[in-house]
């Protein structure tokens, strides 16, 4: 007679500790940010569209564009900065797209780890794609002619700022990679606030020569009021009021999306 030999089940990940929990996260960071080193051609792809914009109104458009009291390369540049960190924050939400469907998520549900690890090491995997994107763009724009006018602090205030909603945003592009799941549907979802947020606000042009309809969302959505707090942490002036509504916004849409993103999250791994 057969003797059956029967299989223990894959015990389930209980409680996890907040110990346990950052080392999952620094896993899963590390996991992504290997995968970067390996594959840098996604680096240059992030940096490339930024690079051909700030050419592009540097040299070809700019000349067009007047801006009272203010160079236009000091003034195009903070947006195209702001546009580098949300161009790199897309690929959050088709990598996550490919994980689901590759099954990748499936296997490190039978690990004992936080389920949060996956999403935040993911989105600090980007943030420090976004830096290194950050960083080139910040050398070219020196090159062709941007000048920081403020203090030190005042400037490095400026790109910690761009970098917080750059990873403010990655948590909405994780929503929409977890939302739709499939990596060519994510791409051309992740397309759409990026070119809401960036050519419908003061990135390019002053919002008032844009029509009166447009001009009470360009003036009042986050990425002019980040984009203008930065220009005047570059350049010096008033900043308190857009640097007190940038940072609002961002907190609000941080908590919105990283509740949104793990209820997506646990549904796909339910």
């Amino acid at each position: 007679m057969t003797e059956l030999t029967s299989v223990a089940p894959v015990a389930r990940p209980g409680p996890v500790s907040a110990q346990l929990a950052l080392r999952d996260i620094q896993g899963i960071a590390r996991r992504n940010l290997i995968r970067i080193v390996r594959t840098p051609q996604l680096l240059f792809v992030s940096i490339l569209q930024p690079v051909i914009i700030l050419l592009l109104f540097r040299y070809v458009l700019g000349g067009a564009i007047h801006v009272p009291g203010l160079d236009y390369v000091d003034f195009v540049v903070p947006g195209i900065f702001l546009e580098t960190v949300l161009i790199g924050g897309m690929t959050t939400a088709v990598a996550l797209a490919q994980d689901l469907q590759a099954g990748m998520i499936d296997r490190f549900r039978s690990l004992p780890m936080a389920r949060s690890a996956f999403l935040a090491g993911r989105t600090l995997a980007d943030l420090a794609r976004g830096i290194a994107a950050l960083a080139c763009l910040v050398g070219l724009a020196v090159l062709v002619g941007f000048r920081f006018h403020n203090s030190a602090v005042a400037c490095i205030a400026a790109i910690a700022l761009i970098l917080a909603f750059g990873y403010v945003l990655t948590w909405v592009y994780a929503a929409l990679g977890l939302a739709v799941r499939d990596p060519q549907t994510a791409q051309m979802a992740a397309i759409l606030p990026m070119f809401v947020l960036f050519f419908a606000s003061s990135a390019l042009v002053p919002v008032t020569t844009m029509p009166g309809w447009l001009q009470p969302f360009a003036r009042n959505q986050p990425a002019t009021i980040t984009i203008n707090a930065v220009r005047a942490l570059f350049e010096g002036g008033p900043v308190a009021h857009d640097l007190w509504l940038a940072v609002v916004w961002c907190t609000g849409i941080l908590i919105v999306f990283l509740v949104l993103s793990l209820r997506l999250y646990r549904r796909a791994t339910a």
